[in-house]
């Protein structure tokens, strides 16, 4: 039997299976049991008709960042519900932070709450995501 993979693996492995994530650029800042910080930064492509970042971007950080926190366990886990808060406008050549923070981690559910902020500091959206937990790893140890 091998031993189980550490968080740092487990979301390796999904980066290396995530078109989407490496398209949005995100890199990888820290990983821990339960817990996840990204960043990307904002291209011309990713603007909407009225000059600002299109929702869908950060959404799709956080989300990103969701997955990579209730999933670094090395169990399978999938998106229940999801909501975000957008609080401030983003620009192109922005560069985002997306922290995750596990609210709850629980046998079939787990809660996450994830903030993403700018190079300022400052809060841009506040993301929530529950997630549902199946019976599959995502890298076997067998």
């Amino acid at each position: 039997m091998s031993q189980k993979p550490t968080p740092r693996e487990v979301v390796d492995h999904m980066m290396n299976h995530d078109g989407f994530s490496k398209w949005l650029g995100i890199s990888i800042l820290t990983i821990s049991e339960g817990s996840s910080k990204i960043k990307m930064t904002v291209r011309p492509e990713m603007i909407n008709g009225f000059g600002i970042v299109h929702g869908g971007i950060a959404f799709s950080l956080a989300d990103s960042a969701f997955a990579f926190a209730c999933n670094n366990r090395n169990v399978l886990s999938v998106a229940l519900d999801t909501s975000i808060n957008f609080t401030k406008p983003v620009h192109v050549g922005d560069e985002l932070i997306a922290e995750a923070a596990e609210i709850h981690n629980g046998r079939s559910t787990g809660l996450y709450h994830i903030t993403i902020t700018n190079q300022h500091g400052h809060t841009v959206a506040l993301f929530k995501g529950t997630c549902f937990r199946t019976n599959k790893s995502l890298i076997s140890t067998s």
